[in-house]
Formats: C-alpha cells, structure tokens, sequence
C-alpha cells in the first residue's frame, strides 16, 4: 500500500479547525499574564495545569470546557468526557488527581439529567470525586455549557515547555479501543475497561515523572496527534522531525483520520535516548502501545517524513498554532 502523501498530510494538519482554533490562546495569555504577580504559581508557557509550589510538592489546578456540538448531541457522551479531559490533564505533567468542580448551565431536565449520568460515570470510572460546582437550571437557556475544574498534586512534574533537542519523541496510545462518539472524531480505549485497568495505566505518567526519565509531556489534545507535538514544540521553542509510519495506528483506521482523533489515553513524552527503552518497558507492561516516532531538534520547524522523503509541517519562524513558545532564561 502506497503511504499517504506527505502533502495531504500537512494540509489536513494545518487546516484542523481542533488545531486552528488554538489560535486566540495568545491573546488570552498575554492579557492575562499581569495578573501571575498576585501569587507563586510557576511560569506557565503552554501546560495543561497551572503549576504550585505547595509545601514539598505541588499543586496542579487545570479547568476544561466542552464543545457545545458534543453536548447538544452527545450530552451522556459529554458529561463522560469532561471528567477524562480534565483527569488527563493532571496525569499528563505527571500528577493524581484530588477532586473535581463543575459549572453546568442546561435549561432542559433530560439532557442535564444525561449530562449529569455522564459526569457520575466518568468520576465512577476514573475514580475521582465531583466535590461541587454551580448550575444554571433556567429554562430559557437556549446554549447548554458544561465546564470542569480540577486540582491534582505531583511530587516531580512532566513541563510543556521543557522538551530537549536530541531527545526521542515518545507517543503513548492504548489501541485496545474502538471509534468514539460521533460527534468529534475519537477513539475510545476507556469503555470496557475496570477503574483499575485504567488507573494502572495512567500511573505510568507520574511514575516516569517520579523516576526522573522524562521532564517533559502533553497529552493529546483536540488538535490530534501531529497537532499536539507541534504544539509541544512550539511550546519548548524546539523543533522536531516525525516518521508518521512509526505512528501506533489501528490496521483499521485511515491515517488522517487517524491523525485528528481525540485520545481517551494518548500521551507524547520527550525522553532522553538513554532513557527511552525504560520508558517504552513501562508502557508495554501496562498494556499501552508506545513507540519512538522522532526526536526533538534545535530548530524552529517540525518535520514530517515517510519511506518517500520529508516536508515541513510548520515553521515557527512564521507560524504560531498557540503563540506561546518558551525561549531560554525565561523561568523555570
């Protein structure tokens, strides 16, 4: 079978409205970033978490919303979602998660009572309490809105900003799961698995955190998979190339739909080579499919590449996907 064109690839990447979307974060960043003065929160140049130093350890406060297309049509699919998004978030720089809060604006009592089943399924399946949150019950509301906040504590932590040039790109997906909902394009390793097959898994994260084998995470996000590593990159002010045949991918699935798919599980990791072989032992004892599918490189342009040659996927020097991009000295 002839691999997909490098060309297609990039197009379909770039022109993501999960990737594009991600665009306005810089706005947002920059006019907020005054307000860092008020506490001791660590720099934040991309994380999934605010991180805070605590005592001898630290706190991990991350917060999501879900897409109203999700809710309207999929609100159990969406209260679901907002727990694993959230409780992702929190794994992903390496911690465990404390509790949830949530703020649910729904007018009609069937969908809120089928968004509510789904938060109680995901906190029941994740095994993380909704401690709290706030509702708006109004009739007249035309829009719902789901949001979760959730805090999280780590002893070490995984950074988004903090990938190191010559270190390997490690991507991290249990591919023992099917197609997701069908209102976002999604695979879903989650369903039919215990509380405990799924905790046993996402402890893989703060363990490597723990032993020191990576510094350096994000999970995948709505962007997709070659979205979130260039993200990640931009991030670390690196670059990186990428063999998108070294992907894990089900035999099933076509590759740029593949490469859109929100992740239930799905984790790209910058590791020192040294480390490399510990890190994928760790994953293949906990069932997750991991592979080496590039390096991080001193430049500013991640690069795709397959058995017919290579291409440009972004270049940062004129591309921004968030526009936070770490430059060195900046903090920790």
């Amino acid at each position: 079978m002839n691999p997909t064109p490098l060309d297609e690839i990039v197009a379909s990447v770039r022109n993501y409205a999960g990737l594009t979307r991600k665009l306005p974060i810089k706005g947002v960043v920059q006019e907020l970033s005054a307000t860092h003065e008020y506490g001791n929160a660590l720099p934040n140049y991309g994380d999934d978490a605010a991180v805070i130093p605590f005592k001898d350890e630290f706190l991990l406060f991350a917060t999501d919303g879900m897409m109203t297309g999700l809710i309207l049509n999929e609100p159990y699919a969406a209260g679901k979602a907002s727990v694993m998004v959230t409780v992702n978030d929190i794994f992903s720089m390496g911690g465990r998660p404390l509790g949830l809060v949530n703020v649910l604006a729904s007018g009609d009592e069937e969908e809120r009572a089928r968004i509510v089943s789904g938060i109680k399924k995901g906190c029941q399946k994740l095994q993380v309490p909704m401690l709290g949150g706030h509702l708006h019950p109004d009739p007249g509301l035309k829009v719902p809105s789901l949001s979760v906040a959730i805090l999280g504590h780590a002893k070490k932590t995984l950074r988004s900003h903090l990938a190191k040039a010559g270190d390997d790109l490690i991507l991290a997906i249990d591919l023992s799961g099917k197609r997701g909902c069908s209102s976002v394009t999604s695979w879903d390793a989650n369903s039919g698995k215990t509380p405990e097959e799924l905790h046993h898994r996402l402890e893989a994260l703060p363990l490597i955190a723990e032993k020191e084998w990576s510094c350096a995470a994000k999970d995948i996000s709505n962007a997709g998979i070659l979205g979130t590593i260039s993200i990640f990159m931009e991030n670390s002010g690196k670059g990186a190339w990428i063999d998108v045949e070294k992907l894990p991918r089900p035999k099933d699935i076509d590759l740029l739909d593949w490469l859109h798919c929100f992740q239930s599980y799905g984790f790209i990791l910058s590791v020192h080579p040294d480390n490399s072989p510990k890190v994928l032992d760790l994953f293949s004892q906990r069932k997750v499919d991991a592979a080496v599918v590039g390096q991080v490189t001193a430049t500013d342009q991640v690069i795709i590449e397959n058995s017919r040659g290579s291409k440009v996927l972004f270049d940062f020097q004129t591309d921004e996907i968030t526009g936070i991009r770490y430059q060195p000295g900046e903090g920790p």
